[in-house]
């Protein structure tokens, strides 16, 4: 458990100067109190290293307090403060919080944590009372769509179609296609282009997988094998995932980050996760790999949305505004990793355009109404799994069994740290 912390932000962290503004019209003073270059972000006892994006209640009641050394030297967000949830990597928020400020003066105190733990908090009204919830793939956070506020951006025209607002208060932020990523030190000969290779016995504890109860980038990969792996019929893919869980042998992970920093430094010679987590590390030049899966891959976008009772509609529509505007936006796509949503705005050079990965879709009715139940019947599946080879090895089944590479000292990059679930 980590305790919580406060952290000050520097634009140079990611080694930009950001220039953005929101919509025409938007306000260009410095930041009131404490300027452009500080920001105060709490991470709840969860952790920012933690994920809980699925929705459970998975560290729900943690104290969501902040202990500052800056701003208002309390422990909790100011009555002028906009308070925003977010389960972003710090990595992410900082630059584009700083800027939001710079330009606004709009102070802005950000909850972190894991996507769930943070609905959670926000439908229980919890301390500080949430603003904004930014972050969360829309299979997480539409069931819960009732907590927002309707709001239309300005930006909303330069929104792609299969983008577009359609709820009334739901705005897309970016969008986030699952991957599998792989260590290109550790992978061999072994030929990974999609789910069905990663069956392969050479392949056995060597995966990375996260616990979908407790992460939305693994629960988004759930959705995806069912729908890819059933041809369409989610209900055809469970004969999939059971092949695929007795492959994990018995090693299931409990937050995103233990996937992605797992592969990248040698752990695990492949995973399951979400562009962005990956795409870091193939920006740095990294020993990894993407892998958009030839069975066709679900690409989720995240939302930005505003609580209703909100104690400052003004300011929130400003960041909504903000954050889905054409430079925000650029930034976003060209220095921070992400597809962005506008018509307007291009993709990272180094990712494949979205024309050139197999590209399936989910029936998003189906997705929120069997949420439940799906999730249920992986922990049934996965539980069957781990009793059946428990059964066979004579020992007794149990708790997954940590880290397994089978290569000896890791092959990868050093540990990134600071990062929650995007997803």
């Amino acid at each position: 458990m980590r305790m919580k912390k406060s952290w000050k932000i520097y634009i140079a962290v990611t080694g930009m100067s950001l220039c953005l503004a929101g919509c025409a019209g938007s306000g260009t003073s410095a930041a009131a109190g404490h300027g452009a270059g500080e920001d105060r972000v709490a991470g709840t006892e969860h952790g920012t290293g933690a994920d809980s994006g699925a929705g459970t209640d998975h560290g729900a009641g943690a104290d969501s307090g902040a202990s500052t050394d800056h701003g208002a030297g309390t422990d909790h967000a100011g009555d002028e403060e906009l308070v925003i949830y977010c389960p972003h990597p710090l990595e992410f928020i900082n630059p584009i919080v700083a800027e939001f400020e710079g330009r606004t003066g709009i102070r802005v105190y950000v909850q972190t944590g894991g996507t769930g733990e943070l609905l959670k908090m926000a439908e229980e009204g919890s301390e500080p009372p949430c603003d904004i919830f930014w972050g969360g793939s829309l299979s997480t956070t539409s069931p819960k769509r009732e907590l927002f506020e309707a709001y239309i951006s300005c930006n909303e025209d330069m929104v792609r179609d299969e983008f577009k607002n359609r709820e009334g208060n739901m705005s897309r932020f970016t969008d986030i296609p699952s991957v599998i990523m792989v260590n290109t030190n550790l992978i061999g000969d072994v030929k990974v282009e999609g789910y069905k290779d990663l069956l392969q016995p050479e392949l056995k504890g060597r995966i990375a997988m996260c616990d979908p109860a407790t992460s939305s980038s693994a629960y988004e990969h759930l959705i995806n094998m069912l729908y890819a792996m059933g041809d369409g019929e989610p209900e055809q893919g469970w004969d999939y995932v059971e092949d695929f869980c007795r492959n994990l042998d018995g090693i299931l992970l409990g937050g995103s980050g233990e996937v992605y920093q797992g592969v990248a430094q040698g752990k695990y010679a492949v995973g399951l996760t979400f562009e962005e987590a990956a795409a870091h590390y193939v920006a740095d030049k990294g020993p990894v790999k993407l892998v958009y899966m030839k069975e066709g891959v679900i690409s989720t976008p995240d939302s930005v949305c505003i609580v209703k009772g909100s104690r400052h509609m003004k300011e929130a529509r400003e960041f909504v505004d903000f954050v889905t505007g054409r430079d925000a936006q650029t930034v976003i796509s060209m220095r921070l990793d992400r597809r962005s949503v506008r018509m307007d705005v291009e993709e990272p050079s180094y990712l494949p355009d979205k024309e050139d990965i197999h590209i399936i879709y989910s029936r998003e009715d189906e997705v929120n109404s069997r949420k439940g139940t799906w999730l249920e019947h992986f922990a049934s599946v996965y539980a069957s799994v781990l009793e059946e080879e428990a059964g066979a090895s004579g020992e007794p089944a149990g708790v997954p069994g940590g880290l397994v590479s089978g290569h000896g000292e890791p092959a990868g990059m050093p540990e990134k740290t600071g990062e929650v679930d995007a997803r």
